[in-house]
């Protein structure tokens, strides 16, 4: 059932809030009251009386009606949007536009009714019927202020540079938090983080020259330069990213690191800030946390049937530790929060130590390491094995103190997850060799290693088939028995920005500890020996994983060899 065919609940909003034990029965007899007397809905009338909040109305209408809410007061509006809806009609009707989706075309919409299908009609029937309406359910005070802010206002960053230009920029107003969008340079820094989101980059970087600002968006994890604005800005453009993300602005001589959430493109998404001092001012970088994109269902991991057996095999032991390695940017963080995700109930306790909590997750006690409060990830198991876990979850083995309580909570009888920095599965136990633990320890409790890398995805609008020599066919595993097959390679279009790739993929290697592995593992085998051994039992490598992505069209030769050695697989 599409959203705009959504039935009205049965329930009413003051039964759904007595309900939940926010308002008495004797609160809402007195706004039914007032109700009569000044023809309001009741959930204006309530908030008019203080009983409610406008936050806590609009959750209760999201939970009753099935709509998805958001909070307008964060939300930062896409000029695109923003030309498709008239300010007369957004006042009549209490609509607010915040994005659209030109590949989907979608148009999200902030409603105070999300049930108003005249309202929708109208807006779909001036965009001469070509869009589809996604309405989110917003607080109408929110709205009503932000429609009298925003329009009028230029909201891309051509036009928004082109009026700080010719105008005066007053500094001192940046640290207010009245009338924001008034002012250019709040508008310039919101339209460069939409601009980011909009484009999926991981991490948006500014950096300071000599004699310009360059500003770079990290996407499918490579650098592009997107901007280059005049030293002159990035005074006031620092001052607003450390007003918005709660920094010391006083400070510009050591390093910080901050947080804020927006609303962007409909939804809630998080920020992470660190600055650092250079020789031309404060460099700053933020990496984009979207909560949507961060926990993905196990099965929409992209691991091959094998491996997905394989995971669900290791998570079926109630304790031991399971690893996930890879070097930095290698989503190691989704695939664990996919894995607790999906182990997720009622039934058992889950608790994390992390640094810092990237996406918080319901049901699930996520704490952030404290190094000025001296709690470090060996520090944090210790106080967690006090709080009654079936499941804990370590964010990095870094020392030996913390590879050991590790270890030790999974002898207690805990399933353990944790990652460390190593290029292989089978390398992660000379790794934790080093550390300190006993060959007998690691082989007696731990279940199996996951490891993995991120390639980029090809462009499904321009990716172009590519004829397999002989090289190829060694380097993929093709024997001259298997024909036909059709591989791609980049090419580049306005859908991919040029660039022949759109989007990535994790490859994966997962080496369940067998029996016959413990045995080595126990008698100190070295790496090459139990590699050759795991080969031996079915253990396919990383390279495995990625020529399979490359024969399956998902991803070009090009790109795995940037990521995987296939050297060895080429006869000389």
């Amino acid at each position: 059932m599409s959203e705009e065919t959504k039935e009205v609940p049965n329930k009413r909003l003051g039964e759904v809030l007595i309900d939940r034990g926010i308002i008495t029965e004797d609160q809402l007899r007195i706004a039914l009251q007032e109700q009569k007397a000044i023809g309001k809905r009741i959930g204006a009338v309530l908030i008019q009386l203080g009983f409610v909040t406008d936050a806590i109305i609009r959750d209760a209408l999201s939970e009753n009606t099935g709509f998805e809410s958001v909070d307008v007061s964060s939300a930062v509006i896409d000029a695109e949007a923003i030309k498709m809806v008239p300010q007369d009609l957004a006042r009549r009707f209490k609509i607010l536009p915040l994005s659209f989706d030109k590949e989907t075309a979608v148009l999200s919409l902030a409603m105070a009714d999300t049930f108003n299908i005249v309202a929708m009609d109208q807006v779909r029937a001036m965009n001469e019927g070509d869009i589809e309406i996604r309405p989110l359910l917003g607080s109408e005070a929110d709205i009503v202020h932000l429609i009298e802010e925003v329009y009028g206002f230029d909201l891309s960053i051509d036009g928004i540079l082109q009026e700080i230009e010719t105008g005066e920029v007053d500094f001192e107003n940046l640290q207010t938090e009245g009338d924001e969008y008034s002012h250019p340079m709040v508008r310039l820094v919101n339209a460069l983080l939409a601009d980011a989101v909009q484009r999926d980059a991981s991490d948006i970087h500014f950096e300071p020259e000599e004699a310009f600002l360059r500003i770079r968006y990290r996407i499918d994890g490579v650098l592009r330069q997107v901007r280059s604005l005049h030293r002159s800005y990035w005074p006031a453009m620092v001052v607003r990213l450390k007003v918005i993300s709660n920094m010391n602005i006083a400070e510009s001589r050591a390093p910080q690191d901050g947080r804020l959430s927006l609303s962007l493109i409909g939804r809630q998404i998080d920020f992470r800030v660190a600055s650092q001092p250079t020789t031309y001012g404060e460099n700053i970088v933020m990496r984009v946390l979207d909560r949507r994109k961060g926990i993905v269902p196990l099965e929409n991991l992209g691991l091959s049937d094998s491996n997905l057996h394989l995971t669900k095999l290791m998570l079926a032991k109630p304790e031991g530790v399971i690893l996930v390695t890879g070097p930095t940017g290698s989503g190691k963080t989704t695939t664990l929060y996919s894995i607790l995700n999906h182990i997720n109930t009622e039934a058992i306790n889950i608790m994390t130590m992390e640094d810092p909590v990237e996406y918080p997750m319901p049901m699930i006690r996520q704490t952030s390491i404290n190094e000025s409060a001296k709690l470090g990830f060996a520090e944090g198991i210790r106080s967690m094995m006090r709080q009654d876990p079936d499941v804990i979850l370590v964010g990095e083995i870094r020392d030996a103190v913390t590879a050991e309580m590790a270890f030790r909570a999974s002898m207690t009888g805990h399933q353990v997850f944790s990652t460390l920095h190593t290029n292989s599965a089978v390398g992660s136990i000379p790794r934790l060799q080093d550390l300190g633990v006993l060959p007998d320890i690691i082989a007696s409790n731990l279940i199996g290693i996951i490891a993995q890398r991120l390639v980029r995805k090809l462009c499904s609008f321009c990716k172009k088939p590519h004829e397999i020599g002989e090289i190829e066919r060694q380097l993929l595993g093709l024997d001259e028995a298997v024909q036909n097959i059709t591989i791609y390679q980049a090419e580049g279009c306005a859908n991919c920005g040029y660039v022949g790739y759109k989007g990535r993929l994790a490859i994966v290697e997962i080496l369940k500890i067998s029996d016959y592995l413990k045995k080595l593992i126990s008698s100190n085998t070295s790496a090459h020996e139990l590699s050759k051994a795991a080969t031996a039992t079915g253990f396919k490598v990383l390279a495995d994983d990625a020529c399979r992505r490359v024969i399956d069209g998902s991803t070009s030769l090009d790109e795995i060899t940037r990521k995987v050695d296939l050297t060895g697989r080429v006869s000389r």
